[in-house]
């Protein structure tokens, strides 16, 4: 049998493999990747669509490479996914550099410096390529070095790696406004860092901080478990082996949203709601790379809606995770998926004793509420408190005759509570908002209405006024409520 070598068309293959699917965001985080793995600090997103020539840069001062290093790294395939690599690095492919890169651009290019002062820079042009018809890679000299922006970052830092892109047709695509365009994307690609490197921008305890900029403006840091609000549930650690490496797992059950400001709100969860972010969240070397899905062992539900699972693999078992190239997407063997189902069903244990109640009050702690949430086997159900003083006292000044047909209404209002609506409602998140108009005026009403009605001496009508505020509706507008009280204890004076 004859070997014959038979090379990929460059032109052919460099245009298709633009199209593997990147991201804006995807290529930013492959890129950081590279970063982080050549032990950066500091990493600079710079972008300038009103320019000239418009680029895109990306700016580490990590430690640099030399000529072959880099030539090497440009080469398309460079490592392969078989080899052994270091516990910390984050790259898989050897692809990552130039097909993230070249999705979004035609023209890249890498310039590095090294702590002993070598200064490199090559380019791949797919122009140039075109035109050629071949694997054709720029050097630049000195001088072209000199005209890339943010070169004086490197010689500051005194080594670092420069990636920059030019010719920015697919971002450009389609759109009126690159200006317009690359701003939108950024805004879009800045969340998705700041979620995906969360763990870097606020490492835990022992762990070197890593400051990533887009524009010299810090990205944060978008914990999805909300682990530092002091309502989140931290569940249990665990951990098991997969072919000798560890696989660490850490449940958490976040605060139910009634508990949550809105700033929080969108940082568990945003436009997508916490119900469709809940799951697993795989890291890699602390690199988030799947989020907000149960690998279909389970359902999302409102049993589980507010549970979400760090996942810590080491990138030694990224040959039984089908990661993919952008390292957007993995699925878990079968080693990994039994495991993780145990961790599903100790959630829903937890999540389950919450529910599990013999038909019973829901204790409200000193405030007499208008309702009362009662749970049993069958669910839940939701009747009027008759002991609510604004009920009780109309009650009682019903005449006998009328008192049954009071408590026909009551029953009709229970038995019509729009209980299917509520439900629908809180799963989709959406807070209750209460009726603002003429507050104020309302409140004192029905306070000296029921003043007004009874039969209370001058000791007992001020006691009740000095425990309105542990009664619905008052309890809610606290300020409102010392004002009306205040007024009305003068005039029992």
């Amino acid at each position: 049998m004859k070997e014959i070598e038979n090379p990929p068309h460059a032109p052919s293959l460099l245009e298709s493999m633009r199209s593997i699917g990147y991201s804006l965001e995807s290529a930013l985080a492959d890129l950081i990747d590279n970063s982080i793995s050549a032990k950066a600090k500091q990493i600079k997103i710079e972008y300038r669509p009103y320019d000239d020539d418009p680029y895109i840069a990306i700016v580490d001062n990590g430690i640099g490479m030399s000529r072959e290093v880099l030539m090497d790294a440009m080469r398309h395939g460079s490592t392969n996914p078989r080899d052994v690599r270091a516990l910390d690095d984050l790259g898989r492919y050897g692809l990552g550099l130039k097909t993230s890169s070249l999705s979004q651009c035609r023209k890249m290019t890498v310039v590095s410096l090294t702590k002993d002062g070598s200064l490199t820079a090559f380019c791949w042009d797919l122009d140039v390529i075109l035109e050629k018809k071949a694997w054709v890679m720029l050097e630049l000299n000195e001088h072209e070095i000199s005209s890339i922006p943010n070169v004086a970052d490197l010689q500051e830092w005194g080594a670092g790696t420069i990636v920059h892109w030019q010719q920015l047709d697919r971002l450009a695509a389609g759109e009126s406004s690159l200006v317009s365009a690359i701003g939108e994307q950024m805004d879009i690609a800045r969340n998705h860092l700041a979620l995906v490197f969360h763990r870097f921008i606020s490492p835990e305890p022992g762990r070197s901080r890593i400051s990533i900029s887009m524009n010299n403006l810090a990205l944060p840091s978008i914990n999805p478990f909300l682990s530092d609000h002091t309502a989140t549930q931290h569940l249990d650690e665990d951990s098991f082996k997969v072919e000798g490496h560890k696989v660490v797992v850490k449940p958490y059950i976040l605060p139910h949203v009634s508990k949550l400001s809105q700033s929080a709100v969108n940082q568990a969860g945003g436009n997508l709601g916490l119900r469709s972010l809940q799951g697993f969240y795989i890291y890699r070397n602390r690199r988030l790379i799947i989020w907000g899905t149960w690998f279909r062992l389970a359902r999302k539900d409102e049993l589980s809606k507010l549970a979400r699972v760090r996942v810590d693999i080491p990138n030694t078992l990224d040959h039984l995770w089908t990661l993919d190239v952008k390292k957007s997407a993995a699925f878990p063997p079968e080693t990994v998926r039994t495991n993780l189902r145990r961790t599903i069903d100790r959630i829903r244990q937890v999540s389950g004793r919450t529910i599990i109640f013999r038909g019973r009050n829901v204790p409200k702690g000193e405030i007499t509420t208008g309702w009362h949430e009662v749970l049993n086997r069958d669910g839940v159900r939701f009747d009027i408190n008759r002991d609510h003083p604004l009920i009780k006292i109309f009650a009682d000044t019903l005449p006998k005759d009328q008192k049954g047909s009071f408590e026909s209404v009551l029953n009709t209002i229970e038995s019509s509570f729009p209980s299917e609506a509520l439900y629908s409602r809180m799963a989709s998140d959406v807070r209750a908002t209460p009726n603002e108009e003429n507050v104020e005026s309302r409140l004192r009403e029905m306070v000296i209405s029921i003043l007004d009605t009874t039969k209370m001496n001058a000791e007992l009508r001020l006691s009740f006024l000095a425990s309105l505020h542990l009664i619905e509706p008052f309890n809610q507008n606290t300020e409102i409520t010392r004002k009306i009280v205040k007024e009305l204890e003068k005039n029992e004076e």
